[in-house]
């Protein structure tokens, strides 16, 4: 009877071990799926609406009052964009609304289009 009862205690540790490192793993990758998730938005071209607050022509930034943006889980708020290309700052005044497309890269939030 006792080497039946140590058989099953060893048994159970070792299921119980077995769950605990299972549970690790996943762990582990739903940490690699948030950062494919962050990687993936880094790289995608996200579209928002907003309004334009200011423009700073000699640097190329634009701040912008936004609308929530789905595809990167953003409420909508108040944030500074970097123009791709300098011509786009001339489809833009402040107080005017624009559907616009925006990138990351690295630090900084590009947009891209304008429309």
């Amino acid at each position: 009877m006792k080497k039946q009862f140590l058989t099953t205690l060893a048994l159970v540790s070792a299921l119980s071990t077995t769950a605990a490192l299972a549970q690790q793993k996943m762990d582990d990758m739903k940490s690699m799926d948030t950062a494919k998730k962050s990687a993936t938005s880094a790289q995608a071209n996200h579209m928002a609406k907003g309004t334009v607050k200011k423009i700073d022509d000699k640097t190329g930034w634009v701040l912008m009052a936004h609308e929530p943006v789905n595809s990167m889980g953003w409420p909508a708020m108040t944030m500074s964009f970097k123009a791709k290309d300098k011509s786009l700052l001339d489809k833009l005044a402040v107080g005017k609304k624009v559907d616009f497309g925006f990138v990351k890269e690295g630090e900084d939030y590009v947009m891209t289009t304008v429309r």
